[in-house]
Order: C-alpha cells, then sequence, then structure tokens
C-alpha cells in the first residue's frame, strides 16, 4: 500500500480536484464513493475501483480493513493518508475513514424507450435527486435520464443520498429530454396539481416514464405538453404540495403495487 504525506503530492492533488470540483469530475469521467457502504456496495455491484484510499487512523477499523483486504485481493491501488489530509478530501463528517476513485458508469444509450423509466427536468437539489435514484432502484425502475440542467447524479452528496442506488441504475446525464420523449412507445406520466386524475385511478400496470421536474417551478410547458397524461397525488389541501421525492416514491410504489395485483390475480386459485 503506497502512503502519500505531502499536500504537493500529484496524485493527491488530482484527489483534491475531484473532491472539491463538479466540473473537475465531469471532465475526468470520474468520481468519488466515500464510507464503508458505498464501497462495498461498488464491489458487490460493478467490482474493483481505480483506487481505495484509507485515512492513516481508520487502518485497523474492521470493516475497513474488510474493504482494504478486497481492494489488494484484486489488485486495486491502494493509499493510505495522514488524516488531516484525508478529511480534506471527505465530505462525510464522523466517516470512518475509507473512499474509492472509481470511473464513472457509462452505459449504452437506448435506441427507444420502451420500458419504465425516470425522466428528470432541471432537478436541482442533491438530496432530491439521490432520493429518486434510490426510490427508483428500489421500484425496479432501471433508466434514468437527466436533462442538462439537473443536478450531477455523481456527485458525493447524491451519492450518499442513493446509498448505491446508482449501481443499481443506468444513468444517462445532459440529455436531450424532447428529443427522448418523442421516441418513447410508452405513455409519459407527469405529476400535476391541476388535474383530477389521481395516481390511483391511472392504469399503472404497464410499463411507463415518469416525468418530474424543478423543484419549484415543476416541468418545463415544452415536456409536459409531452406528456401522455396528468396525474394527481391526493393530499390534504393545507398542504401546497408534496416534495418532488416523496412524489415520486408513492408514484413509483403505486406502479408496484397494481403490478404485483395484476400478478396475484392471474395465479390459480386452488
Amino acid at each position: 500500500m503506497k502512503s502519500i504525506t505531502s499536500r504537493d503530492n500529484p496524485l493527491y492533488k488530482e484527489f483534491k480536484q475531484l473532491a472539491t470540483s463538479s466540473q473537475a469530475r465531469r471532465k475526468a469521467g470520474r468520481t468519488l464513493l466515500d464510507g464503508v457502504h458505498l464501497c462495498e456496495a461498488y464491489f458487490q455491484h460493478l467490482g474493483a475501483p481505480e483506487y481505495c484510499i484509507v485515512a492513516e487512523s481508520s487502518l485497523h477499523h474492521a470493516e475497513v480493513a474488510a474493504v482494504l483486504a478486497q481492494s489488494e485481493q484484486q489488485r486495486t491501488q491502494c493509499i493510505c493518508l495522514p488524516d488531516a489530509l484525508y478529511k480534506a478530501l471527505s465530505q462525510v463528517e464522523h466517516g470512518v475513514g475509507v473512499m474509492f476513485i472509481i470511473t464513472t458508469p457509462a452505459p449504452e444509450f437506448p435506441n427507444d424507450l420502451a420500458s419504465s423509466s425516470v425522466v428528470l427536468d432541471n432537478l436541482q437539489d442533491p438530496g432530491n435527486l439521490g432520493s429518486i435514484l434510490r426510490s427508483a432502484a428500489a421500484a425496479g425502475i432501471k433508466n434514468v435520464f437527466c436533462s442538462p440542467g439537473t443536478a450531477f447524479a455523481w456527485s458525493p452528496k447524491v451519492m450518499r443520498a442513493g446509498m448505491g442506488a446508482h449501481f443499481l441504475l443506468n444513468i444517462f446525464e445532459n440529455v436531450d429530454l424532447p428529443a427522448l420523449l418523442r421516441n418513447t412507445t410508452i405513455p409519459v406520466l407527469a405529476t400535476s396539481s391541476h388535474t383530477r386524475q389521481t395516481i390511483y385511478q391511472s392504469n399503472l400496470n404497464q410499463e411507463v416514464v415518469w416525468l418530474f421536474g424543478h423543484e419549484g417551478q415543476g416541468v418545463s410547458p415544452e415536456l409536459m405538453s409531452m406528456a401522455t397524461s396528468t396525474v394527481t397525488i391526493p393530499q390534504q389541501a393545507a398542504i401546497e404540495s408534496l416534495n418532488v421525492a416523496a412524489s415520486a416514491a408513492i408514484c413509483f410504489f403505486e406502479q408496484v403495487r397494481q403490478q404485483l395485483d395484476a400478478k396475484t390475480e392471474r395465479l390459480p386459485q386452488n
């Protein structure tokens, strides 16, 4: 395992750029996974990282030691940093002191939109984006398409909120959403408070595209006009609207519920 003790080390400077600059992460096509859970999830679903970085004080932490051992077994380059240098890279307070540097996954863009997907128009908050990714993965949705104005899906904040969901999804960024929706062969559903049809009255026992937008402004008029239908989530009048991540979770799992009910109805009766 290599030890780096100087802030002037070229490799450490490279790590610092990735840790502090979204632009650097996008340009390099690389990002950081901070913490044991994300590192373990990456191993489980995608394999070995490019670098494993460990804080000196965490070398003998049981979970960190296990991640380090697996990294060394897979011939990942492992680097030990003094705690002060490690903390300058990490955005996690009171973390256990292990992170990966990975190449940002780049799945093949589909020719058409024929399976349940999520389309995000100018979603700004990293926590909301991470939560939506986590809910989509839990509901079995595979594809997520993000507009150029949407938060960077592979930023450390989004990664932490996603809790490993990224590794179960095909995430596409900087997507021309109007062109994408013109090529879909399945219904496009958007939530709206200006419609009477509730999510529970909609036929979700099929593949659908879920369209969500900016936290304050919602989906752009251009994209909203491309929705097959709009649906509303019933709620108390005293609350103006639901958080976009909460709305997305309700939609995804109503689709799951309807599909499970349909499967149950098809089972032979004893």
